[in-house]
């Protein structure tokens, strides 16, 4: 049952995206009315004068890291709701298939082996050799997890969750070894990245993560009447004329692409892609021409919020927002799950 139109919510969050985005370069331990921010970027886009202190830490630090934050929020928010169409459960989420455990198996097999100057100074494309240790490590587990549930009648999506499964507590065993092996600075390392921050933001992740959400949001745009088609089933999607096989190996690649991504630059965020599309698809319904860029703007709305408050939480220290994401969301599953068992679902 619908709230409320879903033209009217995109509209409402199309506004509320500049307000989240003018927060989150105002907040932070030296709070900046937005007025300046106003004048910093307009400063900046019109090379008017030589920028002063706030200028530069709005333009220098902020603006990179609130823009991180918007292009994370969409991809993990969009393959939510991919993971929720194409399991037909709204309890799923993009961790389901191995993605952000192989993701920091992969972080610290090269935090502990890499060798100190291999992690702190290597750059490849402005991530550092962690970031695309994490990015590689989770596309291992998702090729894992598509080869195990792919036969030749087919992709199962039930054996690809367990396989996900399976990879998931591989991944967490390895992870655990690498801590048990690693020196105190390693772990330290190691627990930091698995918290997921936005701190290391820099305009290359900034221009990484770009390419990333723009490719997923345009090339997911013809498979939204797919994934209509998926809520029915997969026989009965394929006889609306579907490819149903091409369309799960395209998905599943997308959605390993965008939170491979996502993770490598700022580590584990969790829930994100759990909360915002099921809370969109109670406002607005399942219709996926509609619910995948509601909660591509929900999901950059979202972390932008929850970074602003991790840097003033605690200000001057910073929490990781992942930390932030998952106090909010652990609640909201279990009031989810309750929710479920109470109409009789599980």
């Amino acid at each position: 049952m619908r709230v409320m139109a879903p033209r009217q919510l995109l509209l409402l969050l199309c506004l509320l995206l500049p307000l989240a985005l003018f927060t989150g370069l105002s907040l932070g331990a030296v709070a900046i009315p937005l007025s300046d921010v106003a004048a910093a970027l307009y400063s900046a886009l019109s090379g008017s004068s030589e920028p002063e202190r706030d200028a530069m830490i709005v333009l220098s630090i902020r603006l990179p890291r609130v823009l991180l934050a918007a292009l994370v929020g969409i991809c993990l928010a969009v393959c939510g709701c991919v993971m929720q169409g194409l399991f037909r459960n709204p309890l799923a989420d993009p961790s389901l298939i191995g993605v952000s455990s192989g993701a920091s198996a992969g972080a610290s097999l090269v935090i502990v082996f890499g060798g100190g100057a291999l992690v702190q100074g290597s750059q490849l494309l402005g991530l550092t050799s962690v970031a695309a240790g994490a990015f590689l490590g989770g596309f291992v587990a998702v090729l894992l997890v598509y080869r195990l549930a792919t036969s030749s009648s087919g992709t199962s999506v039930a054996t690809m969750l367990l396989a996900g499964i399976a990879i998931s507590a591989l991944a967490g065993a390895l992870n655990s070894l690498f801590s048990y092996i690693a020196d105190d600075e390693m772990l330290r390392r190691i627990s930091l990245w698995q918290m997921g921050s936005l701190d290391a933001a820099n305009w290359p992740r900034v221009w990484i993560s770009a390419t990333a959400g723009g490719l997923l949001l345009v090339l997911l745009r013809r498979d939204a009447a797919a994934l209509n088609a998926f809520l029915l089933g997969e026989s009965e999607a394929w006889h609306l004329g579907i490819p149903v096989e091409s369309v799960k190996k395209r998905l599943i690649l997308l959605t390993a692409m965008a939170v491979g991504t996502s993770v490598a630059v700022a580590g584990t965020i969790a829930f994100v892609g759990l909360i915002i599309p099921h809370i969109v698809r109670m406002l607005i319904g399942p219709d996926h021409r509609y619910l995948i860029p509601a909660a591509a703007l929900a999901g950059a709305i979202l972390l932008i919020g929850a970074d602003s408050v991790a840097r003033v939480i605690v200000a001057p220290a910073e929490l990781p927002t992942g930390i932030l994401t998952a106090l909010l969301g652990a609640p909201f599953f279990f009031s989810l799950l309750a929710r479920r068992r109470d109409m009789g679902v599980i």
